[in-house]
């Protein structure tokens, strides 16, 4: 053996012989014999009295057991634990004690030395470490149940967590979110809130660092008055405000801090970014303006229409077909406006949507060679309604009006027109001869002003004996 376990050996001998002395001395009332998972009790001399001191002396409840798990004596921790007179729990049987038969069994037989368990009335239960050992009272035997209480340690581990859980929260979150104590300084912080009002931002108040702008319209409301709000208990939900510089939105509820049964402790405020909404809503406001905009000049158009055709047709029936045929012409190019929600539109697409009712069933009857230039919306219906009145007068009049005859439509160079036109080119030939009419219907009045609007823009059109031949200048810009 080395020389320190000598030593060892030495000190444990002198400690027994300590305890026999004080044993034969009188000093001592009890022993606890082994560790705190596993101990015996053993108490000298079999009087009861030393026994209900040694169990009064304890700090956490204890009671001790007969053979039969009967309580013999108990504390006035226990009792307190139980929420029953110390009285009453004398003579009381251990499984009545706890409500638990099966856990009085496994003490009884030796099976159990720790465990956790609840204790005390329903609705106000303690959470409790219950150990037992052997007792040994004189020459009776029992067993020593002790019971800690660590309800309290568990709410405040089942707090810390919870904290940390809530921290966890916040970090993660995605939007700004901000906790403030009741003075309304910054406690916590997420890391999108972080980046807004920078790493200095704890301890100080939120309206230092996020200049911010409350729209109530008084001046009254501002970011601090919702703090102390919500730090009173009141909450305050759905509040835009604005960045000093007029970007970005936020829209700001704030929400007391409180565990139930509590005071409020502070408050925690979130921020949502309205930046993306507040712009579609004014593009959405722009979109209504200009589509009222639109229908105004849209119902407009149709009555001048409505009251051109009734002034060139004789008789209703031709009316009724011809301003039909008209609004059709003027709803196939809204219908390609819409579908390019308005914005600018090739000039081939509208050729080729107005065209077609014209070139079914024929092969090669209008040949339609232009460009790909996008125009504006308004040259769109300005040029929908010009090929429509050219479509029709050849249908009626012209080549469309044979089965030989053909339209060709092409693009011209513009050497003489400002950049901002196109020009274009609409030929008939292989129909029979055609003159210039003795009297200007609304076709031609369509055809001549439809793009008087825009310099440069405008249409002409000379009658040649083998067809007509219309030069159209199309603005492509405002």
């Amino acid at each position: 053996m080395t020389p320190a376990e000598i030593d060892e050996l030495r000190r444990r001998l002198h400690e027994a012989e300590e305890t026999l002395k004080a044993i034969r001395q009188g000093d001592v009332d009890a022993l606890v014999v082994g560790a705190s998972d596993d101990t015996d009790v053993y108490v000298i001399g079999g009087d009861p009295d030393i026994c209900r001191s040694f169990l009064d002396m304890m700090e956490i409840g204890a009671a001790a057991l007969d053979n039969t798990g009967r309580v013999l004596y108990a504390n006035a921790v226990l009792a307190d634990l139980v929420g029953r007179p110390l009285p009453e729990l004398e003579g009381m049987r251990l499984s009545e004690l706890t409500g638990d038969p099966a856990l009085e069994s496994e003490i009884l037989d030796g099976r159990l030395r720790r465990r956790r368990i609840p204790l005390g009335v329903a609705g106000a239960e303690r959470q409790v470490m219950l150990s037992c050992g052997k007792l040994r009272l004189g020459t009776v035997s029992g067993h020593a149940v002790t019971f800690t209480d660590f309800t309290e340690q568990l709410a405040a581990e089942r707090s810390r967590q919870n904290e940390k859980a809530a921290l966890a929260i916040i970090a993660c979150a995605n939007e700004p979110v901000f906790v403030c104590d009741t003075l309304g300084l910054i406690t916590h912080l997420s890391g999108a809130a972080a980046v807004l009002a920078g790493s200095g931002a704890i301890g100080r108040p939120l309206s230092e660092v996020m200049d911010l702008s409350v729209g109530d319209g008084t001046g009254l409301l501002t970011l601090g008055e919702i703090v102390a709000q919500a730090t009173e208990g009141i909450p305050v939900q759905g509040i835009e405000a604005v960045a000093a510089e007029g970007t970005p939105f936020y829209l700001i509820s704030a929400a007391p801090l409180q565990v139930p049964g509590e005071a409020v402790s502070g408050c925690v405020i979130t921020m949502v970014d309205l930046s993306q909404r507040k712009a579609a809503e004014r593009h959405q406001q722009l979109l209504l303006r200009e589509l009222d905009h639109r229908v105004k000049n849209t119902l407009a158009l149709v009555m001048s229409i409505s009251r051109r055709t009734m002034h060139s047709e004789e008789t209703l029936e031709g009316y009724q077909k011809a301003f039909t045929a008209r609004i059709q012409a003027l709803a196939a190019t809204h219908n390609l406006l819409a579908d390019k929600s308005w914005s600018d539109i090739s000039i081939r697409d509208v050729l080729v949507r107005e065209l077609a009712p014209y070139n079914e069933g024929f092969s090669q009857r209008i040949l339609v060679e232009v460009p790909d230039v996008e125009i504006e919306p308004r040259s769109a219906i300005a040029l929908g309604l010009v090929i429509h009145e050219l479509a029709t007068n050849a249908t009626k009049y012209g080549s469309l009006s044979t089965p030989e005859g053909q339209v060709r439509v092409r693009g011209l160079p513009g050497a003489d027109e400002p950049a901002d036109v196109v020009c274009l080119e609409w030929l008939e030939r292989g129909g029979p001869p055609v003159s210039e009419p003795t009297r200007s219907g609304f076709g031609q009045t369509v055809i001549r002003h439809a793009f008087a609007y825009a310099e440069g823009g405008g249409a002409e059109v000379s009658f040649e004996p083998d067809g007509v031949r219309c030069r159209v200048s199309v603005p492509t810009g405002v």
